[in-house]
């Protein structure tokens, strides 16, 4: 085992969605390939937002997916740490209390973005007398503080961006607590980060301007930099992020009958110079993983797509991944998977290939005739459209009315799988004791 460490880090505020989900796998690809530690942190300062339900659901999504986690932590129960640093800072000079007002930042920001400036924080908070102070306590005004980033060149080579560099007097002092004490995001993860040893850090390119103010504050707490790659986000099939990726969640799509390893695969490949292609197990899908494959652009994702690539790989599953799943043989699973969209389609032509069916019967003059001339086994899949030509010369009848009542009898359902692939299937002497009306 190598000194690698990578974490997921979500916030239970909502169903894990498209868009984290691809974070965690590559988080746990890059885990996996390199022989490192996978680690779930919840991120849940946001006390009013947070919910058990979406962690749970979050906890039940990562193991259908197969991701395993050795080592959890939780932010609500290390705010204590997070304090003990914030004191360390403020002494130091590194974090500092601003009393500005929100509608005070946002007439600030637009006289900057009116001189044609960058809207940054101003830091007149550096500046208060002893008397603006006072005025601001008398008038019941609390606190946010902000962390205050040194003046220099930040730099960091990044696993998918290649070089990365900003100027920090270019970046607005990021805020890390807000009035009410609560933590932002960028503080108590980069604390976490430094605790646990985390070596790693993959997570979208919304973040990057996030990294840059973070590497201050892993040096400022004394903590390693770690290396970090950022992945182009996902956009709708419109070109533009969208609110249905926002909310599209592996509950969705398992629901719909998408295997979680088709999700894997099609994520894993998507924006990549690979082509997406069908992989069956993580260790394998892990061995593939080349970050340099990674486009810089933007991955278009198409959940139709998505549905059309898990009926590829359903269709060539092997029978070992499903037998503990389908009340099936291996042989019966080979004939049937060329015609599935999703695994549990199985059911459907186990029940009327291997179960008792009890014939509806629509036109018994019709089926009648039928049986007479049924022909002798050995079939395959020519045999229905010759028996129904057949069929049709002599009943005279043709379209629906000719192939509806067959399909009752045989099936007893309105519609369904092919007859000319179930044929073969149902054998002789059930399809002639169907046509009869006998249950078979």
């Amino acid at each position: 085992m190598s000194d690698i460490k990578v974490r997921f880090a979500p916030s239970p505020t909502g169903f894990m969605h498209i868009g984290n989900t691809r974070t965690a796998l590559f988080n746990w690809l890059l885990a996996k390939k390199l022989g490192g530690k996978f680690m779930l942190r919840i991120d849940d300062t946001d006390k009013l937002r947070s919910k058990k339900e979406y962690e749970d659901a979050m906890r039940e999504s990562l193991k259908w997916l197969g991701f395993e986690w050795g080592e959890e932590a939780r932010q609500s129960a290390r705010f204590e740490r997070y304090d003990e640093l914030r004191d360390k800072l403020i002494a130091e000079g590194r974090i500092y209390a601003c009393y500005d007002s929100p509608e005070e930042l946002e007439i600030k920001r637009k006289r900057a973005m009116a001189k044609g400036q960058a809207p940054i924080y101003d830091r007149q908070a550096l500046k208060y007398t002893a008397d603006d102070l006072a005025k601001f306590k008398a008038e019941g005004r609390k606190p946010h503080y902000r962390f205050k980033l040194v003046d220099e060149v930040i730099e960091w080579d990044d696993i998918v961006r290649g070089h990365c560099k900003y100027e920090a007097s270019k970046l607005s002092d990021p805020i890390i607590i807000r009035e009410d004490g609560s933590y932002l995001y960028h503080f108590p993860s980069c604390v976490d980060d430094s605790d646990f040893g985390i070596t790693h850090i993959v997570r979208g390119e919304d973040h990057v301007t996030n990294t840059a103010a973070q590497i201050q504050m892993f040096k400022a707490i004394g903590g390693k930099v770690p290396t970090f790659a950022h992945l182009p986000l996902l956009t709708g099939t419109e070109g533009k992020l969208s609110k249905r990726l926002g909310s599209l969640g592996v509950r969705e799509l398992k629901a719909e009958g998408v295997e979680p390893m088709a999700i894997c695969s099609f994520l894993a490949k998507l924006g990549t110079s690979d082509a997406i292609e069908p992989y069956y197990t993580l260790d394998e899908l892990a061995e593939s993983l080349d970050f340099e494959k990674l486009g810089r652009s933007q991955p278009k994702f198409d959940e139709e797509e998505l549905k059309r690539f898990n009926t590829k790989f359903v269709r060539s599953m092997p029978y070992e991944l499903v037998a503990n799943r389908i009340p099936v043989s291996r042989e019966f699973w080979e004939k049937v998977k060329p015609n599935l969209d999703v695994v549990e389609d199985i059911r459907v032509w186990n029940n009327i290939c291997n179960d008792v069916v009890v014939p509806v019967m629509e036109d018994r003059e019709l089926t009648e005739i039928a049986a007479s001339v049924l022909p002798p086994e050995p079939w395959d899949d020519t045999t229905f459209n010759a028996w129904l030509n057949e069929v049709k010369a002599k009943s005279g009848k043709k379209g629906k009315e000719l192939f509806h009542p067959i399909r009752k009898a045989l099936t007893a359902l309105e519609n369904g799988p092919e007859l000319k692939t179930l044929l073969p299937l149902i054998g002789y002497e059930k399809t002639l004791m169907r046509l009869k009306g006998i249950k078979a």
